[in-house]
């Protein structure tokens, strides 16, 4: 698939998301509700303004039998009446499958200014059965079996160490990413401290974002420590059970010119979307997120070496490795020699998840793409506080989803630029 460069009509003008938590006092609507004020706030708009919304959620058929009009129960809640709301449930790549949806609306005219609405709850204390056989709607449930195995079976040939026990509790995709981690052990040497050095890191950065579920730091020889929950991924190499919730305002340029001349506008530079493949295990450069980054990056007109910050679909900390080299940042089999270094950090030739990623700042399944957005719109505008990255100019979000094959089932990469001067 070819792609012409084009500078891009359509920009981020309002962002806002609740913090990350277990929020069982909180209802979907209300967490929505609460990003969608400070994404219009954000943006000093009405809600009257909005000509079209895309709802993102996972959970809330399963666990409340929302199966259908969600964005319409919620926005309706809210106060929108009559317009366009689509909803958009694409696994954890729910929200910027939203993104890229309302981003197209909005670039051929169709709208001028979209709405885009990620919110989730999870967390249901009377519901834990329910809870992580939910996952599982995130996979073809008819092939399931054969693909599970396949996953597993890519791991195999690597012994834990005598004594791990592994936790009885835990989501199979746990199990997926284990088998990921042993794989990337055996054919490029991959170690245990380097996965762990993942999480030690994006356990540091969350310290520094008011949003985060998790605020305290860790060290790499802390992550090795913490109870197994299957070899080599310990509790702190993954993504926690979050609630929240992440509205995105999305418009033409031309309309942000009435908007004190749209100096705060995130230019949308390029996206691109992929599904997975039938390859085989060897056939890693085929991976689905090296497909949609090489679609960003011709879209966008640039290639991995001009990113200045990125934020990275981490749902244990072995992907973050994995995705660095899927989109480009180093090459295949350096990922976790490149995470130990210390560029992926703060301060870094390349920081990435400095929000504390889905580790540690949360992963609200559906909201956790535009949450991904709502981080790299700070960092670009420059209004990131003391996580700020230095002269950020490019940045890049990479949002996988469910499993289908080898791999994720759907992926999203969004580039962004920061606003004109």
């Amino acid at each position: 698939m070819f792609y012409i460069p084009l500078m891009s009509d359509t920009v981020i003008i309002g962002a806002g998301m609740t913090p990350l938590g277990k929020h069982l006092d909180r209802s979907v609507r209300s967490l929505a509700a609460e990003a969608v004020t400070a994404a219009l706030d954000d943006a000093g708009l009405g809600k009257e303004r909005i000509d079209a919304a895309w709802f993102c959620n996972t959970r809330q058929g399963a666990l409340e039998g929302q199966h259908g009009v969600r964005g319409q129960a919620s926005l309706r809640a809210y106060g929108f009446e009559g317009i366009p709301i689509f909803n958009t449930d694409n696994a954890c790549a729910s929200s910027s499958s939203g993104v890229f949806q309302a981003f197209a609306a909005v670039e051929s005219g169709l709208v001028e200014v979209a709405l885009v609405v990620g919110a989730e709850k999870m967390n249901y204390p009377d519901k834990r059965i329910e809870m992580f056989e939910a996952f599982k709607g995130s996979w073809d449930r008819e092939l399931a079996d054969d693909h599970i195995a396949a996953l597993l079976a890519i791991g195999e040939g690597v012994d834990p160490p005598e004594g791990n026990v592994d936790s009885a509790e835990r989501s199979v995709f746990m199990d997926i990413y284990a088998a990921q981690a042993r794989f990337h052990m055996k054919t490029f040497g991959t170690t245990a401290r380097q996965i762990a050095a993942v999480a030690a890191k994006n356990h540091n950065h969350s310290q520094l974002n008011p949003f985060a579920q998790y605020r305290f730091p860790l060290t790499i020889d802390e992550v090795l420590a913490d109870r197994m929950v299957v070899w080599p991924i310990t509790r702190s190499m993954c993504a926690p059970m979050s609630d929240g919730a992440c509205a995105l305002i999305i418009a033409s340029r031309r309309f942000t010119q009435t908007l004190n001349g749209g100096r705060r506008a995130v230019n949308i530079r390029g996206i691109g979307v992929s599904s997975s493949s039938n390859r085989t295990a060897a056939q890693y450069d085929r991976h689905l997120t090296r497909v949609a980054a090489d679609r960003a990056y011709a879209r966008a007109g640039i290639g991995p070496e001009d990113v200045s910050v990125a934020e990275l679909h981490d749902a244990s900390a072995i992907a973050e490795i994995l995705h660095s080299e899927n989109v480009g940042f180093c090459t295949y089999g350096d990922g976790g020699a490149w995470a130990e270094s210390g560029e992926t950090q703060l301060g870094g030739r390349l920081p990435i998840n400095v929000s504390g990623g889905l580790l540690s700042k949360g992963h609200p399944i559906g909201a956790t793409g535009a949450i991904q957005i709502f981080e790299l719109v700070t960092q670009l505008r420059g209004e990131a506080g003391n996580r700020q990255v230095e002269d950020a100019r490019i940045g890049l979000a990479e949002n996988g989803g469910g499993f289908h094959g080898l791999e994720e089932a759907a992926c999203v990469v969004t580039i962004l630029e920061a606003p004109e001067i």
